[in-house]
């Protein structure tokens, strides 16, 4: 891989997974402890508003950095745990996609008609998703570290 390809994708990867552990293991922890629901409802929807717009920029350059160098190789030709990258790439980005246009928007909603109940809701499930997108990433990372000790 070119070494501005492998430092884009990687950067990409950092901040999108970095983010994740950081809102999983250390901010929402604290915020459950702290605060309000309505506090921590629009702390979250403030945060989200901030993180998504970076998540979806390291999304794009994580895509077109892997991809870049998968068509330049070929599929064929390419090792096994590449496109065990590029599928669970889609994976967590057709998620990402979902949070956003589904529980983000709802607990958006939620926050401005001040439905607490809702916002909880949507949160919770945006959570579910994060979850799951940082045990996706993990793999992603142990799949791109590992992946050669397999092939």
């Amino acid at each position: 891989m070119h070494p501005i390809l492998l430092f884009l994708h990687l950067a990409g990867v950092v901040l999108w997974v970095g983010g994740m552990f950081f809102a999983w293991m250390c901010l929402r922890p604290v915020a459950a402890a702290q605060l309000e629901p309505p506090a921590r409802l629009r702390l979250w929807t403030a945060v989200f508003a901030r993180f998504f717009p970076w998540v979806w920029g390291a999304v794009l350059t994580i895509l077109c950095s892997g991809l870049l160098p998968l068509m330049d190789t070929g599929m064929k030709q390419a090792p096994s745990h590449w496109h065990v990258m590029l599928l669970l790439g889609v994976a967590m980005s057709a998620i990402f996609i979902f949070v956003f246009v589904v529980p983000y928007r709802k607990l958006k909603t939620a926050i401005a008609s001040q439905d607490w109940p809702a916002g909880g809701i949507a949160l919770g499930r945006i959570r579910q998703f994060i979850g799951t997108n940082l045990v996706l990433g993990f793999a992603t990372i142990a799949v791109a570290s590992l992946g050669r000790l397999f092939a």
